[in-house]
């Protein structure tokens, strides 16, 4: 390393030392006698600005509880893991620890960059399934997950809450008065079940249970719920999303592709090309027919502010739409209320499990402070978890923090659930891939060719071999078909039977 870049690193280092020096002597000053004591300090490497604030608190707190200074380092992400391993072996500032996402945890524990950790800490009393899967090569935690990503959907309650007032009010006009009538009998037995299922709650505790049982809970119902909604002039369509992206997609194969195994890092298990991932997005291609918008303009972004602007009940979002969401009320800007569900099944025969990545801390394994640095990671993932979303509007991946905001539970709850990016370096270009099949098959594409393609695709750049599928071509009968609803089918209909 030229004499230049030392002195450049140099003056880094000192220019952070200062400025962690800096902000412990304005939080609490340390005694001359705790510092020679403690003589050594541990750097912490992240990429992300917004952590910058929670990071310094946490830095000093934990100063101030165990005696050990803690450097905090903001990099720029480009080349990030290919600058740590530099600094490593040259131990030029190198980072006793870092965060990195899950899917580079492969690549951070072979270069020697990662090392397994504590399993009494990295365990499912502080995480859920999906967080210990994300952190998990050959059977054992390497990293601590620290906070996650994933999607989940996102529904206007307003619209929901005036759906069911008005259905409310226009039942309790049909509902016989304490000498009974004729309409009595003419009403069905899934009225009169109502009735007695509600009989004893006030009007607002009937419009609460009617909000929840109109929730869909499958996309069958979803469909269901678009044919017999009488929407308001604002909405232009019941369901939309970010289809270009992968991230808001996956769903609907989650539950039906292994790439890697539970934990993603198993390169002899790619099962891409079967009957039920065949099947789910076949009903993701049916989309399209019912769904009808531009495909070529749209983005998370756009969406979102769609349905800021009421033009839609639900879509699929990610967790930072909850912040945004709340700014957006705050200013004025968006003038509903609305709530977070669990994604779905597809249908009563096909579940749904939503994409995540899990951010996490990393205890390098070239540092010889593994220990203080073993400690930290433990400090600021699970005994700083509760701060997290307050500071810096990222959910933890530790599953102990109670939240009281439901909406940002429900998030919870889908991550637990979820599939991680899987860590394997040979498939590291899955997903780019993934998001042409799935274009692809929005378009109209053969669905079995398409994934046919995506399936060999990978197993040959993993195997190196040249790979062939045999062709698996789904039998009408075990399609899971989407009803829609013909309007003037249904009016065709019933003057025939009127006629007869």
């Amino acid at each position: 390393m030229s004499v230049t870049k030392r002195v450049i690193a140099a003056l880094l280092c000192i220019s952070m030392f200062g400025w962690a020096w800096y902000v412990s002597k304005t939080e609490q000053p340390l005694t001359v006698k705790e510092e020679k004591v403690n003589p050594d300090s541990i750097v912490i490497w992240y990429t992300d600005d917004s952590l910058t604030d929670f990071m310094d608190a946490a830095c000093v707190a934990f100063n101030e509880m165990y005696g050990v200074r803690v450097l905090p380092k903001l990099q720029s992400g480009d080349e990030y893991l290919e600058h740590i391993n530099e600094a490593s072996i040259t131990d030029e500032g190198m980072p006793d620890l870092y965060v990195i996402t899950n899917d580079m945890l492969e690549r951070a524990y072979l270069g020697g960059l990662a090392q397994a950790v504590e399993t009494n800490v990295v365990n499912e009393n502080h995480f859920s399934p999906a967080a210990l899967q994300a952190v998990t090569y050959r059977d054992r935690p390497v990293a601590y997950p620290f906070y996650f990503e994933t999607s989940a959907m996102l529904y206007n309650r307003s619209y929901l809450y005036d759906m069911a007032k008005n259905r409310l009010m226009a039942d309790e006009s049909k509902e016989p008065d304490e000498e009974g009538s004729a309409e009595e009998e003419e009403m069905s037995e899934e009225e009169k079940q109502r009735i007695e299922e509600e009989a004893g709650l006030t009007d607002e505790e009937k419009i609460e249970k009617r909000i929840e049982e109109s929730l869909p809970q499958t996309f069958d119902q979803l469909l269901e719920f678009a044919n017999t909604y009488d929407a308001p002039m604002e909405v232009e369509t019941v369901f939309k999303w970010d289809v270009k992206d992968i991230f808001y997609n996956y769903f609907f194969v989650g539950n039906y592709i292994d790439l890697g195994g539970k934990n993603g890092d198993d390169s002899s298990i790619l099962d891409i090309y079967n009957m039920d991932a065949i099947t789910a997005l076949t009903l993701y291609q049916d989309m399209n027919q019912f769904f009808s918008f531009d495909y070529e303009d749209i983005s998370y972004e756009s969406v979102l502010q769609e349905f800021i602007e009421g033009k839609m009940v639900f879509t699929t979002a990610t967790t930072d739409a909850i912040q945004t969401l709340e700014n957006a009320k705050k200013d004025g800007t968006f003038k509903y209320d609305y709530g977070v569900m669990r994604m779905p099944k597809l249908s009563d025969n096909l579940t749904t499990r939503s994409m995540s990545v899990t951010n996490t801390v990393v205890i390098n394994g070239y540092s010889n402070k593994k220990d203080k640095a073993a400690s930290f990671a433990k400090f600021l993932t699970i005994f700083k978890a509760n701060e997290l979303y307050d500071k810096v509007g990222k959910i933890s991946a530790c599953n102990t923090v109670n939240y009281e905001d439901g909406n940002i539970t429900e998030f919870v709850n889908e991550y637990a659930d979820s599939v991680p990016v899987p860590k394997m370096m040979a498939t590291s270009n899955y997903w780019l891939q993934a998001e042409l099949t799935f274009s692809n098959i929005w378009a109209g594409k053969n669905v079995s060719e398409q994934l046919k393609q995506l399936s060999e695709q990978i197993k040959e750049q993993v195997t190196g071999m040249e790979i062939s599928e045999d062709y698996i071509d789904m039998p009408k009968q075990e399609q899971d078909e989407i009803q829609y609803y013909d309007e003037e089918a249904e009016k065709e209909a019933a003057q025939e039977d009127e006629k007869e």
